[in-house]
């Protein structure tokens, strides 16, 4: 088999698949007498376990797994899909927490506080983080803080305390700053309700997509290593 017909396969380039050989992608490859790479079925089962595995592993992972296939390190093979799967599950669970924090406070205007607003330092402590975490959530907009006019020293009233309890969520979550910003001020603007249940719903696809293409991926790999086996004990 042909570069050029490995390629059209997967709606590649002759040049990508030469690539992933170099890399490592693939298993070893003979050549022709003029020189001429010679792909088999397992080099094209190879290409399709590391696509498949691509869409659930991310680029990087992706190679990392079929170079370590390809030089019979199955440990590492399998250390690096169960690490996939325990974040996955990790991330599932920091979205159920999510939906259980923020559930509430989407739809309802914050109880007035007791006493008076928190400090920078209890709110930090309330929520388990560092005062400079705080102030840097207030540089990305995140936080809005009132200003004592004769001391300068930050107040954080019940709505700042609602949006630094739901940012602590999210970034557990592993989502970036900016990002953070960007949906509490939706929340702001939505008035909560809206903008929480579409957030929600696009992090459960996000999850349900990447859950349906690690399955795939071990399905191609499966197939992969099975013929490797073959190949091995045929030799």
């Amino acid at each position: 088999m042909r570069p050029i017909d490995l390629a059209r396969e997967h709606g590649l380039s002759a040049q990508a698949i030469r690539n992933y050989d170099d890399a490592g992608v693939l298993p070893p490859t003979e050549r022709s007498e003029a020189g001429y790479r010679r792909y088999t079925p397992l080099h094209a089962q190879a290409l399709r376990a590391f696509l498949a595995l691509r869409g659930g592993h991310g680029h990087q992972q992706a190679m990392d797994i079929m170079r370590a296939t390809n030089r019979g390190d199955t440990e590492s093979v399998y250390r690096l899909i169960d690490a996939a799967h325990g974040a996955l599950l990790a991330e599932r669970d920091t979205r159920t927490e999510v939906e259980a924090a923020l559930g509430g406070l989407s739809v309802t205007t914050p109880a007035p506080a007791h006493g008076s607003p928190l400090t920078v330092g209890e709110l930090a402590r309330r929520l388990g983080v560092h005062p400079a975490t705080l102030r840097t959530w207030e540089t990305h907009g995140i936080l809005r803080p009132e200003r004592d006019r004769a001391t300068g020293y930050r107040h954080y009233g019940p709505d700042c305390v609602r949006d630094a309890e739901i940012a602590r969520q999210l970034r557990r979550g592993g989502y970036l700053l900016p990002q953070v910003a960007q949906f509490i001020a939706s929340l702001r603007e939505a008035g909560g309700a809206a903008a929480l249940s579409a957030f929600l719903d696009s992090w459960q696809d996000r999850l349900t997509a990447r859950s349906r293409n690690l399955l795939t991926g071990a399905a191609q790999l499966d197939t992969y290593l099975a013929m490797l086996d073959q190949t091995r004990h045929s030799r």
